[in-house]
């Protein structure tokens, strides 16, 4: 993955837990709407589908803990749907949204360092909008483009919200591209997508211990030790 004489043009970050602020919403809200829909689950079982697209989460939870005949469409509907309503409902609401420590000066000393920023998401658009509107993000000069789940074929782990974000920044080299994010999924994506950097941070949804076996070139417990490893490898670029 790590392609140290590829210069890093464009960094791809996830959201919650990542560069939003989450306190376990995500994972507490889709607990809730699996119970209202007839299941419960733990928090581990729900960490260990989170970061992928959200109606995919929730298929695969009612297969592996319902049982594939209780995994319909209108089930899986029906829980996304409530899932949706609590997301919105929290992230216009609750007090505590806000970016993760360092966030917005790691956008801001990439963008100065010529870096393009994109943020991808296992949410669906319109929750991936309340949050911009509520940071006040969609308009700010520090994010380049974002994509969220629904609009592109396949969803974490595979590649193609990555693939999106290159296309729309313009970036066309996966190696000159970091994925950074605090998931599996994010490390398993950022993989596929041949990215030069894969960046696991460890003060959102999983804990060092949890990312390690999964493919990172780097682990580091908060953003703000991010810039140093891109634009050093920027520096590795141009000798």
């Amino acid at each position: 993955m790590d392609n140290g004489d590829v210069r890093i043009e464009l960094v791809v970050f996830d959201m919650a837990g990542t560069t939003v602020r989450d306190d376990d919403a995500v994972n507490i809200c889709l607990q809730r709407a699996l119970a209202a829909g007839g299941l419960t689950v733990t928090r581990d079982q729900v960490n260990a589908v989170m970061g992928i697209a959200k109606p995919v989460a929730i298929r695969q939870l009612l297969e592996r803990h319902a049982g594939g005949g209780y995994a319909t469409d209108a089930k899986v509907s029906e829980v996304h749907a409530d899932f949706l309503h609590q997301m919105i409902e929290h992230y216009r609401r609750s007090p505590g949204i806000e970016p993760m420590p360092n966030a917005e000066q790691t956008f801001n000393r990439l963008k100065s360092a010529g870096v393009r920023v994109a943020l991808d998401t296992g949410f669906s658009r319109v929750i991936l909008d309340t949050i911009l509107d509520r940071l006040q993000w969609k308009t700010t000069s520090m994010i380049d483009a974002t994509v969220a789940s629904d609009e592109v074929a396949r969803g974490r782990p595979h590649p193609d919200l990555i693939l999106k974000a290159m296309a729309l920044t313009g970036v066309t080299r996966s190696a000159a591209v970091a994925k950074v994010g605090d998931t599996p999924a994010d490390l398993e994506e950022g993989a596929a997508a041949r990215c030069g950097l894969v960046v696991g941070v460890t003060n959102g949804s999983h804990t060092a211990d949890e990312l390690t076996s999964f493919p990172h070139t780097h682990l580091m417990s908060h953003l703000g030790q991010l810039p140093r490893v891109v634009l050093g490898h920027a520096m590795e670029a141009a000798r």
